[in-house]
């Protein structure tokens, strides 16, 4: 460990808070631990087909103010652009991928860190064992899906965030005597509808791993008013289907975006029981808000076993947490274990204990 080793970190996928806590530790720990030298690679993989490559150097000065506190990614992301069928103008994709090698090796890195979803990892981890990089990654998404791992940096504060906003709702829908529809983000896991509807006060909560009927929805209103409550909450995750099982989809963005099914419930609310309805759709705010304790604690965790697993010469792996402990895991089995919402776990449990109706009851 005497020789000055040289390490590369980038932020990959969707943003989320917490990135820029994980990059403090891990120039923290390479630094004032080993001695190591830390380059951020600006956009994610973007910034290795750039010549020279688009880096700046992480210096411990560097984190000495707001960026723990800051959301989002101060070196930059991307989520577009396969690297191995990337598109080209005409229509055609071409394999890039051995420009990002040799943007690698220009930099003359002995190791790379990757924060990202599965999607991002599965990307990564290609391109590592194409161009024999020593690769660790640090697991990235609201959504929270990943294998292996209790916890991903990002989660706890999307799920503050959609709390934030119920507490926000609940005035004013007790102000109108309304029903308040929220969608929330989650990919095609509900975890985060699950968790803010149960912090939140929700009387209903719609999540992807669950069917539901419209019929169950409007009883439970009705169960709500019949106790002598003006209003109801109900929050839905942004992949719930229509009863019909057709996926609610955004105009103009192709087959990858949803976004709709909010305004979908209200309206069945509303042309089944005549009641007042309104829909907040959180979108972004999910993932830009200042990142909760848990997130910075998490992201803090992560980047020094990051950090630690490259001097012990330990690759190929996932920084992950299970049972109250920091592990890792290999890549290849995180990325390929899916993580939905367990349909007898105690979250789900917990609210139906609550009474709260998952739609199908």
């Amino acid at each position: 460990m005497t020789a000055t080793k040289r390490i590369g970190i980038l932020t990959s996928g969707g943003d989320c808070a917490g990135l820029n806590a994980v990059m403090r530790a891990v120039t923290h720990r390479a630094v004032l631990g080993y001695g190591w030298e830390v380059v951020g690679i600006r956009n994610g993989t973007e910034g290795l087909y750039a010549r020279p490559p688009d880096v700046v150097d992480l210096l411990v000065s560097d984190f000495s103010g707001e960026l723990l506190r800051r959301g989002g990614t101060f070196l930059g992301s991307t989520n577009k652009g396969d690297p191995f069928a990337f598109p080209q103008p005409d229509g055609s994709t071409k394999d890039r991928s051995p420009e990002l090698i040799e943007g690698y090796r220009q930099l003359g890195l002995d190791a790379l860190i990757g924060i990202g979803g599965d999607g991002s990892q599965a990307i990564l981890r290609r391109l590592a064992q194409q161009g024999g990089i020593n690769l660790v990654t640090i697991p990235k998404t609201i959504d929270n899906d990943l294998g292996h791992t209790e916890v991903s940096v990002g989660y706890a504060t999307a799920v503050k965030v959609a709390t934030d906003a119920l507490d926000q709702l609940q005035p004013t829908a007790a102000s109108h005597s309304r029903v308040m529809v929220l969608e929330v983000m989650g990919r095609d896991a509900g975890h985060i509808a699950l968790n803010a509807g149960i912090a939140g006060g929700a009387d209903i909560i719609l999540i992807p791993e669950i069917p539901y009927t419209m019929e169950a929805v409007a009883k439970k209103i009705e169960s709500v008013k019949k106790h002598g409550r003006n209003f109801a909450l109900v929050v839905v995750a942004e992949a719930v289907k229509t009863e019909t099982g057709e996926a609610v989809r955004q105009q103009g963005f192709g087959d990858g975006k949803y976004g709709g099914i909010g305004q979908y419930i209200a309206e069945q609310i509303s042309q089944r029981l005549g009641a007042e309805t309104r829909v907040t759709v959180l979108g972004h705010l999910q993932r830009g808000a200042m990142p909760t304790a848990r997130d910075r604690i998490m992201a803090s965790v992560f980047g020094v076993h990051a950090v630690d697993l490259i001097a012990a010469g330990r690759f190929d792996r996932m920084v992950a947490w299970s049972g109250r402990h920091v592990i890792d895991v290999p890549i290849s089995e995180a990325i390929a274990a899916y993580r939905a919402v367990e349909l007898d776990g105690p979250m789900v449990s917990t609210a139906r204990g609550l009474g709260i109706c998952l739609g199908d009851d």
